[in-house]
């Protein structure tokens, strides 16, 4: 942790770096203030030999550069008796909060030894002790460094030389046992990717090449990273003056025969809502990948919540069936939001895909995601010289729809209520009609296995969605160890619901624990409200900043509410 411009995020995103060329798993989450620019700064990374989707219970090891502002963070970092702190001595004095953990305390010369070094930066020499402390090589820390950092001035000479006196420094203070690191894997087959960047490569792999996007945080570094990419695959980024705009666009690149997207976070989407009423109304498809942050109105753009569920879901206007999908992981959003394009598209209807910022922001070191299967794309009109019916009642719910220019099938499409041939209309009949061809689509459609991750068996089972997925399946592989059978069941496709596939996913359960990450527990509310539950159920909802942990849930599982 430090203040701005000390590197922490920089420090703990190389380390994750150079831990993975030697075979380690990782998953890095930072916390911020809530500054444009500066401001204390927070890296929370966790290594293992097999892959990590979440953070544990406690810290084995903080790194302190200084202790500003410090004590904003102190809930964040559960620190215990067998923890080590490593302080900068320069760095100010740490909060009582800190020393009140029982944590061993070791302050370091770290500005001191930086002064004394050219080009060398406290937070380099933080890097080279902890690379010596996990068994990480000093070539793999240095060649991470060079690739990041050698464009702002730093020699390799200077960052060896950094890097070398860093490691020097844990020789001077008692620690555990340095790790061993795994063994070595192919290194190619595995990924350093954040949940956004994952996201926006899904989009592009599900056919996108149109998105108009305007910033808001966490969401704003997926738009950055994809422009670049989807110019080189003939698309466009537009930027435009504000949410609403942006969702016009794409609205309009989309009925234009382009997929297109969007992305935001909470406010962003409240604007959006009238929009994407239209593209249930004129069944146009679009996609929106809401990255959510704390709520309501500005709440806290740079940490991560649950929040944003009930207005995925509920929030547009009058009767409006469309897609609502959950990422599960950092390397699932890459398959969510594929898989949500291609829905998009074949079913002409808005999906809404949610993200946070603990997924969104995040790096981890993953396994390459599998491909999906080829989707069945959007069924286009043809040309012809018959009554084109843009709206016809198929057996199915999906009519062919027609490309502007397209001979022959010029059709009214605009948000008020139409008949088959998208004349507008307020006949009761109509109304009726369109209202069931838009809901059956959605609902007969056949959504496979993907509609949630089920993972063990056993009558007690738990239920969650989004990135408190990851807390909740550690967990539960620690009750089974000590002899509990429990089931996960982690939503992605919330959406249209899927009652006879819950039902078969639940047969047997006689109890029930529902984890999100929301004040008003509205993934509970809405369990209830769709799908028949266990007699005895137990909910942990928490809002952010604090992340669900492992611990919690499995007190829960073993041991029941006790209050």
């Amino acid at each position: 942790m430090g203040s701005g411009g000390a590197g922490s995020i920089t420090t703990g995103s190389l380390l994750l770096e150079a831990a993975g060329q030697v075979g380690w798993y990782g998953l890095l989450t930072r916390s911020v203030g809530p500054q444009i620019r500066g401001g204390e700064a927070l890296a929370m990374v966790r290594l293992a030999p097999t892959p990590v989707t979440g953070h544990g219970d406690r810290y084995d090891v903080l790194v302190a550069l200084d202790w500003h502002n410090a004590s904003r963070f102190i809930a964040e970092v559960p620190l215990d008796d067998k923890s080590l702190i490593l302080a900068d001595a320069n760095g100010g004095d740490p909060p009582p909060a800190i020393l009140a953990t029982g944590a061993h305390l070791v302050t370091l010369p770290f500005t001191d030894l930086a002064d004394e070094l050219p080009g060398a930066r406290p937070n380099l020499l933080a890097l080279g002790m902890l690379s010596e402390l996990l068994g990480i090589s000093m070539d793999s820390t240095t060649q991470a460094v060079i690739r990041t950092l050698s464009d702002k001035g730093l020699s390799a000479a200077h960052a060896t030389d950094a890097l070398a006196a860093g490691g020097q420094l844990t020789t001077t203070f008692p620690h555990t046992q340095r790790l061993a690191p795994p063994k070595p894997r192919d290194t190619g087959r595995y990924w350093l990717i954040t949940g956004n960047q994952a996201a926006a490569l899904g989009a592009l792999r599900g056919g996108v090449r149109f998105a108009a996007v305007y910033p808001i945080t966490p969401a704003t570094d997926l738009s950055e990273w994809m422009a670049p990419r989807l110019q080189k695959l003939g698309g466009q980024l537009i930027q435009a003056e504000d949410e609403i705009a942006s969702m016009n666009m794409v609205l309009g690149a989309s009925f234009g025969g382009i997929p297109s997207m969007t992305i935001t976070s909470g406010p962003g989407l409240a604007l959006m809502t009238e929009t994407l009423g239209l593209a249930v109304a004129a069944e146009v498809p679009a996609v929106v990948v809401n990255v959510m942050r704390g709520g309501p109105s500005t709440g806290i753009p740079t940490k991560s919540e649950q929040s944003d569920l009930n207005i995925a879901l509920y929030g547009l206007h009058g009767d409006a069936p469309h897609l609502v999908l959950a990422s599960q992981s950092v390397a699932d959003c890459l398959t969510t939001t594929q898989w949500a394009v291609q829905l998009s598209e074949a079913l002409q209807c808005p999906a809404i895909v949610l993200s946070d910022q603990f997924m969104g922001q995040a790096l981890t070191i993953c396994e390459r995601p599998a491909p999906l299967p080829d989707a069945p794309p959007r069924r286009i009109a043809s040309a012809g010289s018959d009554r084109y019916d843009r709206y016809a009642l198929t057996e199915d719910g999906i009519s062919p729809m027609a490309i502007p220019g397209t001979l022959g099938r010029q059709h009214t499409a605009d948000g008020l209520e139409h008949n088959a041939h998208g004349t507008p209309s307020s006949g009761a009949a109509d109304h009726l009609a369109q209202l069931n061809k838009r809901c059956t689509k959605l609902e007969q459609y056949d959504y496979g296995d993907a509609w949630a991750e089920i993972d063990g068996e056993g009558e007690t089972v738990v239920l969650t969605w989004g990135s408190t997925a990851a807390a909740v399946l550690e967990a539960a592989t620690q009750a089974r160890a000590s002899g509990l059978a429990v089931k996960v069941i982690a939503l992605r496709l919330l959406s249209p619901t899927q009652p006879d596939k819950m039902a078969l996913a639940m047969r047997g359960a006689r109890r029930a624990l529902v984890v999100e990450q929301s004040h008003s527990a509205q993934f509970h509310h809405f369990l209830r409200a769709y799908y028949p539950l266990p007699d005895q159920v137990e909910v942990i909802s928490r809002p952010g900043p604090l992340p669900i942990r492992p611990g919690e849930v499995l007190n829960l599982l073993l041991h029941g509410n006790q209050s």
